[in-house]
This record gives structure tokens, sequence and C-alpha cells, in this order.
């Protein structure tokens, strides 16, 4: 793993920030990343294509 962090090190900060955000803001915080990266990679593949308004 990148920097010494273990699996069981990422399953304790995973459920830090479960109680801190809570489960229901967690998973909008997921989907915002998701459409970011899509969004990232379209660009990247076909920086002319047209814009698509959200």
């Amino acid at each position: 793993m990148p920097f010494g962090i273990g699996l069981m090190e990422l399953v304790v900060i995973f459920f830090i920030f479960l109680l801190i955000f809570g489960a229901k803001r967690l998973s909008g915080i997921g989907r915002g990343m998701g459409q970011a990266i899509r969004g990232f990679k379209s660009e990247v593949k076909d920086p002319d294509a047209p814009k698509e308004e959200a």
C-alpha cells in the first residue's frame, strides 16, 4: 500500500469518516467525486466535445 498504510488502517479511517459525516452525506460525497472523475475523463478523452449542462 502507498505510504505504508495497510488494510486495517484504511478500514479504521473509513469508519472515522463514517462517524464524522454519516452514511447519507458520505454517499453524496462519493457521488460528487464520481461525477468529477467522469467529467475529467471525458475532457481528457475529447476536449472539443460540446459541454453538457447538468
